[in-house]
């Protein structure tokens, strides 16, 4: 166990927690700002917006969430400032304990949309993929059955936290689910950590998305992430289309890919 992680298991939650929101402060306080101060297409309402904030760190508080307040204020700024005429759900491809599942669900009753969530909810699939060191430094491993939250876990924090009404959940593998998904999609968010699982995600949900929604990952920060989501080859050859312009990819954990769908050159 690394000595981050020893001191994290030591350290009296309500502290860990008063850590990590000074530490990430001036980040957060920028994000929280941009979503509260200036208004979205959506036509929420600046206390509308202010809640939303107030509710993430209460969320944060009682739901471990591996994200920052910074990564999730901007996809929800994202989402409520998408052009009305972007048509479709909002999918989250790995949800954990449910934390951003609750936020992203608050999210969609703002925005009018639906929630649907995959997720095995027993863990990272069988795997030999070869991981390490993010841009930051930390090691990361994900072996098969690490970070498993149960569906009824993940339910009950979206029902105390959130908005049940809004969620729809697809228990299984991605790779088993996500083929016969047919609804219009306008966002993606995904928390996959593997390769194979990013490329399920990508190969089986981008090309369906609407021109103009957004695809996030939130793994821009390990290697073999960036590999993937660097490559032409895999997005002319497996997804079908050009590579799409990327903000973020290497420089911090969320990265931002515009849904334009540029047939691939043949």
């Amino acid at each position: 166990m690394s000595l981050r992680h020893r001191i994290k298991s030591h350290t009296p939650w309500p502290l860990h927690y008063l850590y990590r929101k000074v530490y990430y402060f001036p980040k957060d306080f920028v994000a929280a700002c941009a979503l509260v101060f200036h208004g979205t297409r959506t036509g929420t309402t600046f206390a509308e917006r202010a809640a939303l904030v107030r509710k993430f760190y209460s969320i944060s508080y009682y739901v471990d969430c591996p994200h920052t307040e910074h990564e999730i204020l901007t996809i929800a700024r994202r989402i409520l400032d998408l052009d009305p005429g972007v048509e479709g759900t909002i999918i989250e491809a790995g949800a954990f304990h449910g934390g951003s599942t609750a936020k992203l669900s608050l999210v969609a009753k703002l925005s009018h949309r639906t929630l649907d969530v995959f997720d095995s909810f027993e863990g990272m699939p069988e795997n030999r993929e070869m991981h390490g060191k993010s841009i930051y430094g930390r090691e990361h491993h994900f072996p098969k059955g690490s970070h498993a939250v149960g569906l009824d876990e993940v339910k009950g924090n979206v029902t105390r936290y959130g908005v049940a009404s809004v969620a729809r959940y697809h228990k299984g593998w991605f790779s088993e689910t996500m083929p016969g998904f047919r609804e219009k999609i306008a966002v993606v968010c995904v928390n996959a950590d593997l390769v194979q699982s990013t490329k399920d995600c990508v190969k089986n949900l981008y090309p369906r998305m609407e021109r103009g929604g957004i695809f996030f990952s939130q793994d821009g920060h390990f290697p073999w992430i960036i590999s993937l989501l660097k490559d032409d080859a895999f997005w002319e050859k497996e997804v079908g289309v050009k590579k799409p312009p990327m903000e973020g990819l290497g420089a911090s954990k969320l990265v931002t890919i515009r849904a334009d769908r540029r047939p691939a050159m043949r």
